[in-house]
C-alpha cells in the first residue's frame, strides 16, 4: 500500500494538533490512509494524492480552491469529497485550512459511537 509518507505525517501532525480532531483513528483504506474522527472519515492519503471531505454544502467551493478536483477514485466524482494536489498544501498554513474544512463537515455529523440520529418529525 503506497503512499506519501511524509504527507500522511504532515496531516498527522496537525489534525493531533485540533482540539476538532477528537478521537482521532488511522485505517489504511481506498489503497491509502485515511483519518477517521469521531467514527468518520475526515480526510486521507493515496498516493500522492490527498483526499478532503468536505461534503455537499462545501463542495462547490472547495472545486473552486486551487489544487482542488473531483475525488474520482470509484471512476465517478464522489459528491463531497476532493483531492487536493500536494503542491498546493505544501505550507502548513494551506494544509490546516483544508482539514479545518474537513473538520468542520466532520462536526455536522454524529459520532458514529454516539446516539443515532433521528429523522425530522420523528
Amino acid at each position: 500500500m503506497a503512499f506519501d509518507e511524509t504527507l500522511a505525517a504532515r496531516v498527522r501532525a496537525l489534525l493531533r494538533a485540533m482540539p476538532e480532531a477528537r478521537d482521532l483513528v488511522e485505517k489504511k483504506m481506498f489503497g491509502g490512509l485515511c483519518f477517521m474522527v469521531r467514527g468518520h472519515m475526515c480526510c486521507g492519503v493515496e498516493k500522492a494524492n490527498l483526499m478532503m471531505r468536505v461534503g455537499p454544502a462545501q463542495y462547490a467551493g472547495a472545486l473552486g480552491r486551487p489544487g482542488a478536483r473531483e475525488m474520482d477514485f470509484t471512476g465517478k466524482p464522489l459528491k463531497g469529497f476532493v483531492y487536493v494536489e500536494p503542491a498546493h498544501v505544501a505550507e502548513d498554513v494551506a494544509l490546516r485550512e483544508w482539514l479545518g474544512l474537513c473538520l468542520d463537515f466532520n462536526g455536522t455529523m454524529a459520532p458514529k459511537d454516539g446516539p443515532p440520529k433521528t429523522k425530522p418529525g420523528t
